[in-house]
């Protein structure tokens, strides 16, 4: 820039302008000057590319009004399309699937749910590893569709509440202590067999124990002995016919010998009891033991 000086005039004259002795230069020039464009271009290709890489995130990760990628964000919370991998831990009240889809939590170690109070202290673990399932708490409980409990499990007790309990195995059901239950039935056209291979077996009822074959036998086999005791009542043999096939049979000895053998007779009123063999038969119809 320059500075002129000027001089005012009258009308008519005329005087002569003075020289500029002295001038003034304001302003950037020479390498300052070609420095500020260079910065200033500078600027400018910074400003173009930033912008085209907020560009390009937002075009890789799907930007958009309602969310970000498979994340939506609705008036119910938030929604995740497809499948999407946590590095940290995940708070959520809850956690549901689509209608039609179902709910898949997978890992590669093991797959983790903690419940936990207000001072932070887990109440509940269930943790779902590659060769077993851990639960952790006071209860678990199975329930139904409409609220049913199907199964439980404290510290107490298993309860199941199914109105059958079918066990499909092919070796059937192990109890190592005792079990209770009203009714134990095979399935149709299949055989029910009670085993206790080391041990003894032992059925106790206040009111009773029936054992019912409808359409076939019952068979109790034993490597020892079968005793049947009744402490106060009788033992009947309810039949059309009452065998015992592998009796010992005695052979007679000389002049009436009865070598130690009885014979079982049976009173009218259906009771058993013991006579000393004789050559013919030694039963009698009205016996003192039958009275």
């Amino acid at each position: 820039m320059v500075r002129e000086q000027y001089t005012t005039t009258t009308p008519g004259t005329s005087l002569e302008r003075p020289k500029n002795e002295y001038v003034y230069k304001i302003g950037i020039y020479g390498w300052r000057k070609r420095c500020l464009y260079l910065f200033v271009l500078l600027l400018l290709i910074i400003l173009v590319v930033n912008f085209a890489l907020t560009i390009w995130i937002l075009k890789v990760m799907w930007f958009s009004p309602t969310g970000m990628g498979h994340l939506r964000v609705t008036k119910e919370g938030l929604r995740l399309e497809g499948e999407s991998e946590f590095l940290f831990p995940l708070y959520a009240k809850e956690i549901h699937s689509r209608v039609d889809s179902s709910l898949l939590l997978q890992s590669t170690h093991n797959v983790t749910v903690n419940a936990r109070n207000s001072n932070g202290e887990v109440t509940g673990r269930l943790n779902v590893g590659p060769k077993m399932v851990e639960f952790h708490g006071q209860q678990f409980q199975i329930n139904s569709k409409d609220g049913k409990p199907l199964f439980t499990v404290d510290e107490n007790e298993v309860v199941i509440g199914t109105d059958k309990l079918r066990v499909t195995g092919p070796e059937g059901a192990l109890f190592e202590h005792s079990v209770e239950t009203p009714l134990v039935k095979a399935e149709a056209f299949k055989q029910l067999r009670l085993e206790s291979p080391t041990r003894s077996l032992s059925m106790d009822a206040p009111r009773g124990i029936n054992i019912k074959a409808q359409a076939g036998n019952i068979e109790a086999l034993s490597q020892m002995d079968i005793k049947l005791h009744s402490s106060d009542g009788v033992l009947l043999l309810d039949a059309e016919t009452v065998r015992l096939p592998k009796l010992p049979e005695g052979t007679r000895g000389g002049s009436g010998i009865s070598q130690g053998l009885y014979e079982i007779c049976v009173c009218p009123d259906g009771k058993l009891y013991l006579s000393v063999a004789g050559v013919g038969s030694t039963c009698q119809e009205y016996s003192r033991v039958c009275q």
